[in-house]
């Protein structure tokens, strides 16, 4: 609920390689998790992916899905009256 009221989470950090306004949430909690997500639109928080994070680098498949899911929603807040 923070995110909602404009407050970062503890460990965050910007994820500009997808889009403007992307960030993503680490959470540490019986392995390593992810939530990528925008909070640039002022009607909500939009998340884009959530995944168990394995390795190091976040894969590519995860980084292109969020990209893909960005895109399909600006595409579709185009259409919004």
């Amino acid at each position: 609920m923070s995110v909602q009221m404009g407050v970062d989470p503890l460990d965050w950090k910007p994820m500009a390689s997808i889009g403007k306004g992307v960030k993503e949430i680490r959470i540490h909690t019986g392995g390593e998790f992810r939530i990528i997500y925008v909070t640039k639109f002022k009607e909500a928080v939009y998340v884009l992916h959530a995944f168990q994070k394995k390795s190091q680098k976040t894969p590519g498949k995860d980084i292109g899905l969020a990209r893909k899911r960005l895109k399909q929603l600006q595409e579709a807040r185009k259409r919004l009256p």
